[in-house]
């Protein structure tokens, strides 16, 4: 009768399973998780998009030169560098949930105050890197948070909903650009710069408290109660469920392996696709804005601000179909990820390109829509990698991956403004972007590899 009843529990999927401290959500709970993680990654880039979105008028009112500028962009990713590792070692052990609460009370405070650090040292050069090192320590405190996600996908969800779990919440970097786009280019307009601050930091701060009120209390008492009920029938699990099953329902306490992960060349293929790509995104993410208003200045703010961050969301949509359907066609996951990485860094280094040789507003416009939505792509390939390569480990794996898929945040961003400062040239900028594309396409396409390495 005992086993008759855990067998009608594990085709229920409204009781979780369990091993060791961990569950695996139920469908509602794997809803309700998705809608508070893709809203906080929302909040996060407002946040992060924040101080790109209003760098034009900070320049003009601090007279910041295009270095500074690109010292002041790039100083984020000096510090998202620095807690990728540790973020997802965190999480592993103590809990994602955990890691992106604490983080997120500092970074969404620090956006709101950002307009009085701004304006707090008059002297400009004094400025600049006390505004740097506040950035610094914002990008430490988000770097946290897609490590700790991918943590907890690989915590609470099995093999097969993963992937697909995590790219949706990918969508949330777009999302939360266009907020900054349509939302922060009115307040821009109407209400002055330090007022996108205030109101981004202020849906940060909302959504914490959002978060406190939907996750660590109630999911303690839920689980603690479930597993009283539960803990005599756990045994039978391994026999209905097989050993390889349950695996995947857990945690993984066991040290992680560095030497085999760091021998094997498709970790190094996805880490270096990954900065490659980053190095495109985050180019365009902090200078965007900036190029259209040099290059434009008559065109409007709200949209070259909105426009090219409606498509990356339909995009990683249509690259999780995309993949879906080459998998069930028979094509091996390995094959599926470098088949659509291919199809992403491919279709920006074209764009790049011709964007280097255009001078219309619209046809520019049209090719950075195209850059952004391909890059939608990505979140269903290199993206999900890690879990694909490491289940067991991956938000340290994920985390190691995207420490150096943050250098291109500051070398590229930097060099992007040190080269206009020199040459005055935007096409050197993107042709330069274009070339890394194609190298980071050939070395994944090389290498690159879907199977478990751990």
């Amino acid at each position: 009768m005992m086993t008759k009843e855990i067998e009608s529990n594990t085709k229920d999927d409204s009781t979780p399973f369990f091993q060791d401290d961990h569950i695996i959500w139920t469908r509602s709970e794997r809803k309700r998780w998705l809608i508070i993680l893709l809203v906080g990654t929302m909040a996060l880039y407002s946040s992060r998009t924040s101080l790109p979105l209003v760098m034009p008028a900070v320049t003009e009112e601090r007279m910041w030169s295009k270095t500074d500028s690109g010292t002041i962009l790039s100083s984020f990713f000096w510090g998202y560098t620095l807690t990728q590792v540790i973020g997802g070692y965190l999480s592993d052990r103590m809990g994602g949930e955990k890691i992106i609460l604490t983080a997120a009370v500092g970074w969404s405070l620090l956006t709101f105050w950002m307009p009085q650090i701004i304006r707090m040292i008059k002297d400009p050069h004094i400025s600049v890197k006390f505004i740097a090192l506040t950035r610094v320590i914002h990008g430490a405190l988000q770097g946290v948070h897609f490590p700790s996600m991918s943590s907890l996908s690989s915590q609470h969800l099995l093999e097969k909903e993963r992937a697909p779990f995590f790219s949706v919440l990918t969508c949330g970097s777009a999302m939360g650009t266009l907020i900054t786009g349509t939302l922060g280019s009115q307040c821009l307009e109407y209400y002055g710069w330090p007022s996108v601050f205030h109101i981004l930091g202020f849906l940060g701060v909302i959504w914490t408290l959002s978060f406190v009120r939907f996750s660590p209390k109630a999911e303690r008492i839920r689980k603690k109660l479930i597993r009283k009920k539960f803990q005599r029938h756990l045994q039978y699990c391994p026999v209905l469920l097989g050993k390889d099953h349950m695996d995947q329902l857990c945690i993984c306490k066991e040290a992680v392996p560095w030497m085999q992960i760091i021998k094997e060349p498709a970790f190094w293929s996805c880490v270096i696709c990954h900065a490659c790509h980053n190095n495109c995104y985050f180019i365009l993410l902090s200078w965007l804005p900036t190029y259209f208003h040099d290059t434009f200045p008559a065109a409007k703010g709200w949209i070259f601000n909105v426009v090219p961050w409606l498509f990356p969301i339909p995009a990683t949509f249509l690259g999780k179909w995309l993949s879906e359907k080459l998998i069930t066609g028979g094509y091996s996951i390995t094959s599926t990820r470098k088949i659509v990485e291919s199809l992403c860094l491919s279709v920006e280094a074209v764009a790049l390109c011709l964007i280097a040789g255009i001078s219309s507003f619209h046809y520019s416009l049209m090719c950075m829509t195209i850059i952004l939505a391909a890059s939608g792509l990505h979140s269903n390939a290199v993206v999900v990698n890690p879990q694909d390569l490491a289940p067991k480990h991956s938000g340290i794996v994920f985390g190691l991956m995207n420490t150096f898929g943050a250098i291109p945040g500051f070398a590229g961003v930097y060099l992007a403004g040190f080269i206009l400062e020199t040459t005055k040239s935007w096409a050197a900028v993107f042709q330069a972007t274009a070339v890394i594309n194609v190298i980071g396409g050939l070395l994944f396409a090389a290498f690159g590899s879907g199977e478990a390495i751990v």
